[in-house]
């Protein structure tokens, strides 16, 4: 499965961006969906991740009630809400998909990053 995530950009603190993901090349429903984020000079960090129905999802602790994550099968596309942005939340936005759903542990398939900056 190829991924393509999209949305990012420049935003001030506080405030919202709504990321997507789009996948193609394989049966979107049949992967669990994740988020990833790096910000300069830092590990790749676990975000959030959604299962194949939509049913069940889990957030890290740095994003709880401020980030949503869902998706919708039809469109092949997941998306991760922002809200109440901070300035720690700046870093690239990565999407990715995976047979399994496990938690923040690793994942299968990965695309290209989105830029996501927040300003004070």
């Amino acid at each position: 499965v190829q991924l393509q995530a999209s949305g990012g950009g420049l935003v001030q603190a506080g405030g919202s961006l709504r990321l997507s993901c789009a996948a193609s090349g394989g049966t979107f429903s049949n992967y669990v969906m994740g988020w990833f984020r790096q910000a300069p000079g830092k590990e790749r960090e676990f975000v959030g991740i959604i299962s194949w129905s939509g049913d069940l999802t889990d957030l890290a602790d740095a994003v709880k009630g401020r980030f949503t994550i869902s998706r919708d099968n039809a469109k092949n596309t997941v998306y991760l809400q922002m809200n109440s942005l901070k300035l720690e939340d700046t870093a690239v936005y990565y999407c990715a998909a995976d047979l399994y759903y496990n938690p923040s542990g690793p994942m299968d398939y990965w695309g290209k990053g989105t830029q996501v900056t927040v300003s004070s």
